[in-house]
């Protein structure tokens, strides 16, 4: 490798070396950017012509129309949340399979596969849930290992179950990715790819890591009955629980339907749909008579704060991607994973590897705006469907979120629990469940027509 190589191999162990250490995304990638831009150009190895690119990249951020999308899809989790729609999801279909040996684990999974179709935020989807059912499932005498575990994965669901933010940011950047790769190899005549293609790919593998974890509640419930007892043994009243379960549930999916039938139904735009969502959220909590002032205008900071932390890493990661590439770092790269032995297939596998481990240390935003902007070309160039693609890097996303020692869930799981649940006690319950994201990951892999089938059958 030349020096401008090598210096853009440094490039990117300065910017690990610099978030590891703390320091602020966004600001870390613009700095090490213009950093690594002002050496090249000293070292005669970099233009800074390249930045003159910068303005329209900053435009082309700012006119994105998909991506005015995500402040609506995070607006419509926040509210969802603070209405308290995930505190009756939670109690009603407790009501449902109380009864039953592992019933409120299999609770506690369908709450997750509700929200994670309503709200998209898994930060905020595993902490609601956790300060709701933890409490619950311990007075119910379930084993505290298996109570966190099944927490923590039923949250991360809003990583691949539409329409999850990931998917959004992540579409976008293999959209442009795609096309970029395509025209680059002399494919002119290639099928578009989008979101939508995205979100309709991520809802089998979604629904099949749903249908995991409920066998798995199953088996321990079958199994090891003393690890996941009943919650209460006496009717509740079926007339009654009938009328709540129609008026608890009903109000959700009617917004599940609308927003993502809208969208895959061709009726509407990801973002029509998330300003649809973002309104029936704001309706749905005016029903409930939880909407007040103090309400909206903490849903509206959280939005705030939230979309604030995902452009500002989006705008640093453009100064960063624009001086990588002017060093010439996505020819290595693309070099280095081309010229493995097995082809495409051995370097998905190394690209899957490398975005698992590095889920331990980073967020999911910064992998999706750093690491796949610098890999997927690569592998776009190939014969590797980018729907397939998307929706193996959302499951592997979401299998690091939750994985020993430093999962981000887990983090979020520590902080709601009672102390005496030991820190031990949550890593080993969520092992099974990193067990079972790593079969269906597997099974995603082996099977490629669960990811790309319905966006077939769907959009020809």
């Amino acid at each position: 490798m030349d020096s401008a190589h090598v210096l853009s191999m440094v490039m990117l162990l300065a910017v690990c070396g610099a978030m590891l250490a703390g320091f602020q995304v966004a600001f870390t990638l613009a700095g090490v950017g213009v950093l690594f831009a002002l050496v090249g150009q000293s070292m005669g190895v970099f233009d800074m012509l390249f930045f003159n690119a910068l303005p329209s990249r900053f435009f082309g951020v700012m006119t994105n129309e998909l991506l005015v999308a995500v402040p609506l899809f995070v607006f419509m989790g926040v509210m969802l949340e603070k209405s308290k729609i995930a505190e009756e999801l939670l109690t009603t279909m407790g009501q449902c399979f109380g009864a039953l040996r592992g019933g409120i684990g299999i609770s506690v999974t369908f709450v997750g596969m509700l929200l994670a179709a309503t709200t998209g935020i898994v930060g905020a989807t595993v902490v609601t849930m956790g300060l709701l059912s933890l409490p619950t499932m311990l007075r119910a005498k379930y084993d505290p290992k298996l109570a966190c575990g099944t927490i923590c994965a039923a949250g991360t669901l809003g990583q691949i179950i539409p329409p999850s933010v990931v998917l959004v940011l992540l579409g976008d950047v293999l959209a442009g990715m795609y096309s970029e790769a395509q025209m680059s190899i002399g494919n002119f005549l290639f099928d578009p790819f989008s979101v939508i293609d995205l979100f309709a790919g991520a809802i089998i593998p979604g629904l099949l890591l749903v249908g995991l974890y409920l066998i798995w509640q199953i088996t321990v419930a079958v199994f090891r009955p003393a690890a996941s007892p009943a919650y209460f043994d006496v009717d509740v009243g079926r007339s009654h629980l009938l009328q709540q379960v129609v008026k608890v549930l009903l109000p959700p999916l009617f917004l599940i339907i609308a927003v993502l039938g809208s969208i895959l139904g061709g009726l509407a735009t990801p973002t029509e749909a998330a300003s649809f969502g973002a309104v029936g959220a704001m309706l749905l909590a005016a029903f409930r008579r939880t909407l007040n002032w103090a309400i909206l205008g903490e849903v509206v900071r959280s939005t705030t704060r939230i979309s604030c932390m995902v452009f500002g890493i989006l705008i640093g990661a453009s100064i960063f991607s624009l001086t990588f590439r002017g060093l010439g770092g996505d020819e290595v790269v693309e070099g280095f994973l081309l010229n493995l032995p097995g082809g495409s297939i051995t370097a998905l596998v190394f690209v899957m590897i490398l975005i698992f481990l590095l889920g331990f240390i980073l967020e999911f935003i910064e992998i999706v705006f750093i690491v796949v902007p610098i890999i997927a070309p690569a592998l776009l160039k190939t014969d590797i469907d980018p729907v397939w693609l998307g929706v193996m890097i959302g499951i592997n996303l979401q299998t690091s979120f939750m994985t020993p020692p430093f999962g981000w869930s887990l983090f979020y799981i520590r902080g709601v629990a009672p102390e005496a649940i030991k820190t031990a006690d949550i890593y080993r319950g969520v092992i099974p469940f990193v067990i079972l994201q790593l079969i269906a990951l597997c099974i995603v892999a082996y099977f490629p027509a669960l990811a790309t089938w319905l966006p077939d059958y769907l959009f020809g």
